[in-house]
């Protein structure tokens, strides 16, 4: 196997090199070149073990030794569940808990392995180098990539964030997370700011002056190896519901997942084209309903101001996995994608055909949540069941009482994506109750609901912040080399 750009501008490489490369030459994003068909009740049921198989499925080039200490440093000992995504009933439908990683949020799951991943790649292809981690971040991306490489030799990671535009708790810890090897910087803009400037540095690496010995690399979701370690969570929850007898074997589990950058959701369209069961992929969204839109008419439209919201973490006009999307989609038409990419850069929008447009339907349903809808759940789902909602949760629980007859027959899987306690001040609102300034909401919410914060999170509170900058969106290329410069 070996991996393609989406805009068919670059050669194919190896898994190595995409891992390493993040994005390829030609700015497109990286595919394998063919998806393996994979048995999924031949898969092992551990997490950690099922990792390893299907990482060494879909990045071949790597040891079973070397993939299995991988998974190892992943997931071992580092989940405050034994089980790294526990499934739970949550009345007639399940939820997929991706939140018990060491930042409390969904891109844990990646985040956690895609260093091991980079650092395996580099001793096949670089030995010798250092990465150097570009990421911009809507909230959990960046504390999670910040997680994930602190104090891995040899490596840095920094990270972009816009200010005033994620919770105070997913600010905290960036700002305080300890680590000589990180930073992160806030900036006067929104995500799609944030993601633009990143794009930019790896676009005006030439010239830049970066010392030899150093691979640019990025940890958002335009990497593959932040998708592969996705896929593995719905091949897990899927053996499990089959295992508790919630799911006849072979039968399709419908999957809703709150989505803003759309890595998530194509990590579940992976899995079922790899032969998993999987139904239909609903795609729910915040009142930034870009992604609603454009799966209900085919047209992505980013011209539109920017809402911020209770889900921040969903705040964006521009969702980079959109792309990924349109070639698996044309069957890997890169003229195609090229050309749309171009229009929505240049036009700020552009129109698919309706032969591909009723293709993707065939998988996806859409639906947006209001504030009033996001919050509505929270509340519903602990006034009926006792059960903690985050607002990232909470769209995807709306979006699931919306679509209820069109998610049958078949069971429906809703993603948790956060810890209730990075959002505090919003769930506490939701509740019924005045949430306090600063991280002392967590504590509130503690208390009106019983429940502990978890360990990933408490530990902010006292803690000194050791970075804060903020500066404006077009200074990220300059900001990134000079830090890659004085590395």
């Amino acid at each position: 196997m070996r991996f393609v750009s989406t805009r068919g501008g670059s050669p194919k490489v190896l898994a190595p090199e995409a891992l390493l490369g993040g994005i390829a030459p030609d700015g497109g994003l990286y595919l394998p070149d063919s998806l393996p068909r994979v048995d999924w009740d031949t898969l092992p049921d551990a997490y950690l073990e099922l990792a390893a198989a299907l990482w060494a499925i879909l990045l071949p080039g790597f040891t079973p030794k070397e993939i299995g200490a991988a998974a190892q440093a992943a997931y071992g000992g580092r989940f405050d569940s034994p089980q790294v995504a526990p499934v739970r009933p949550l009345g007639d439908a399940f939820v997929l808990e991706l939140f018990h990683g060491p930042t409390a949020a969904f891109k844990d799951l990646a985040l956690t392995a895609l260093p091991q991943l980079m650092v395996l790649a580099r001793g096949k292809i670089r030995p010798g180098h250092k990465i150097f981690i570009l990421a911009a971040t809507s909230g959990d991306t960046g504390s999670a990539a910040m997680a994930g490489f602190r104090d891995l030799p040899d490596t840095k990671a920094v990270v972009f964030y816009p200010q005033g535009g994620v919770s105070p708790v997913q600010e905290a810890q960036m700002r305080r997370m300890p680590g000589g090897n990180l930073e992160a910087f806030g900036i006067r803009g929104d995500f799609d700011m944030a993601q633009a400037g990143v794009k930019s540095a790896f676009a005006r690496t030439a010239g830049a002056g970066l010392p030899e010995g150093l691979i640019l690399s990025s940890a958002n979701s335009i990497n593959i190896g932040r998708l592969v370690p996705q896929v593995v969570y719905y091949f897990s929850a899927y053996k499990k519901l089959v295992q508790n007898g919630a799911v006849a074997p072979g039968d399709p589990l419908h999957v809703v997942v709150p989505s803003g950058n759309f890595g998530n959701i194509l990590a579940a369209l992976l899995a079922k084209r790899m032969g998993l069961p999987l139904g239909r992929l609903a795609c729910a969204s915040n009142q930034n309903r870009v992604l609603t839109d454009f799966l209900a008419t085919g047209r992505y439209d980013k011209r539109r101001g920017l809402q911020l919201s209770l889900s921040p973490s969903m705040d964006i006009l521009v969702s980079s996995n959109v792309e990924r999307l349109l070639s698996l989609a044309s069957g890997g038409d890169s003229e195609l994608v090229a050309g749309l990419m171009n229009e929505l850069q240049e036009q700020g929008h552009y129109q698919l055909s309706d032969d591909l447009l009723k293709g993707i339907q065939a998988d996806f349903l859409a639906v947006s949540a209001a504030e009033e809808d996001t919050l509505a759940a929270i509340r519903q789902c602990w006034d009926n069941h006792r059960y903690v909602l985050d607002p990232h949760a909470a769209v995807a629980w709306h979006a699931y009482g919306q679509l209820r007859a069109q998610l049958a027959p078949g069971k429906t899987l809703v993603l948790a994506t956060a810890s209730p306690f990075k959002f505090p001040e919003a769930v506490l609102r939701a509740l019924g109750e005045e949430a306090p300034e600063g991280l002392s909401a967590m504590r509130a919410l503690s208390e009106k609901t019983g429940l502990p914060p978890p360990k990933s999170l408490s530990w902010l509170e006292g803690v000194p912040e050791l970075r804060g900058k903020v500066i404006d969106p077009r200074d990220i290329p300059a900001t990134a080399f000079q830090e890659a410069k004085a590395w």
